[in-house]
């Protein structure tokens, strides 16, 4: 299962308060360490979700190439200019 960054960064900070208000040592140095984990995945999360986002923009792009509409000069060198542009 992927996080997203959103979820990463809040148990991030929630990391980082647990070991600010802990009492005890081991539990300040567990949760720093849990918040620098959580910190790297949320980097991660970030980076993947900037590709999706890039990766959705391209396909957007290409699509608006590839669906031309013919023109009505295309239309009159055709053969038969009622047929043959259905699929377009």
């Amino acid at each position: 299962m992927e996080l997203s960054s959103t979820f990463c960064r809040v148990q991030e900070t929630n990391q980082r308060e647990r070991a600010a208000n802990a009492i005890l040592e081991n539990i300040r140095v567990i949760a720093a360490r849990a918040a620098t984990a959580w910190g790297v995945e949320a980097l991660s999360a970030e980076r993947r979700e900037a590709r999706r986002a890039r990766t959705r923009i391209i396909a957007d792009m290409a699509t608006l190439q590839n669906d031309r509409t013919p023109s009505e000069e295309d239309r009159l060198l055709s053969e038969n200019p009622d047929r043959g542009f259905e699929h377009l």
